[in-house]
């Protein structure tokens, strides 16, 4: 994997390496000074063999709870798949002080702030790739990624070093990553997905059972 500190995991509360982020963070802070508006840190067990690697922060989910898929369409059926299968402890209940806590699994964001319209230049992606990298490298058991969507995917794939051309993303695909883990394709959880029947609740458990049981025949 690209070199990178551990200690670099989490990027700081006033980040300024994107400047159209951090300028919508503020447009944020000033609209709503209630919510979180910061990058939205890494959440689960620091022990995780799992990582599920989403795309960005909501506008009214992490960007306002402050915890990954918190608060949205999305982390319902996230953090229901991840109860389902062992890896969630507690009911969620869309707040970050809810009690929810992950067993065995860590939820990291390929970009860590609020994009506007939910869409990420390729130099954003670019630039909060290191948090990415410092967060996997910081997790000692890791063995199996989860990539949400085609941006988690590629992001993934180059922090690896890897050209995402010859990891082509497609739903239930895996890939195994140089001297790394195994990573695993989805569709991103988002409520246009679901809504238009492009991932169902089905399709989407059947990618968690599979790293589940693969993991467990390791062990």
């Amino acid at each position: 994997m690209t070199d990178a500190s551990t200690d670099n995991a989490e990027p700081p509360s006033d980040c300024i390496l994107c400047p159209r982020l951090a300028g919508f963070r503020e447009e944020q802070q000033r609209a709503h000074p209630g919510w979180f508006n910061a990058p939205v840190p890494s959440f689960g067990d620091p022990a995780a063999w799992l990582a599920v690697i989403g795309l960005a922060p909501g506008l009214t989910g992490a960007n306002r709870t402050g915890r990954p898929f918190t608060g949205d369409h999305a982390g319902g059926l996230l953090f229901k798949t991840l109860g389902k299968v062992g890896l969630a402890r507690g009911e969620y209940d869309g707040r970050a002080d809810d009690g929810l806590s992950l067993q065995g699994a860590i939820i990291i964001n390929a970009v860590r702030c609020l994009p506007p319209q939910n869409k990420p230049t390729t130099g954003e992606i670019h630039n909060c790739r290191q948090f990415l990298v410092a967060a996997l490298n910081r997790l000692p058991r890791l063995k199996t990624i989860i990539a949400l969507g085609t941006v988690a995917h590629g992001s993934i794939v180059r922090a690896y070093g890897e050209k995402p051309a010859h990891y082509k993303f497609v739903h239930g695909a895996q890939h195994r990553m140089p001297d790394g883990p195994l990573l695993i394709d989805s569709y991103h959880c988002s409520r246009y997905n679901q809504n238009t029947g492009r991932l169902t609740d089905a399709m989407f458990a059947a990618i968690f059972e599979q790293a589940v049981s693969q993991h467990c025949e390791q062990v």
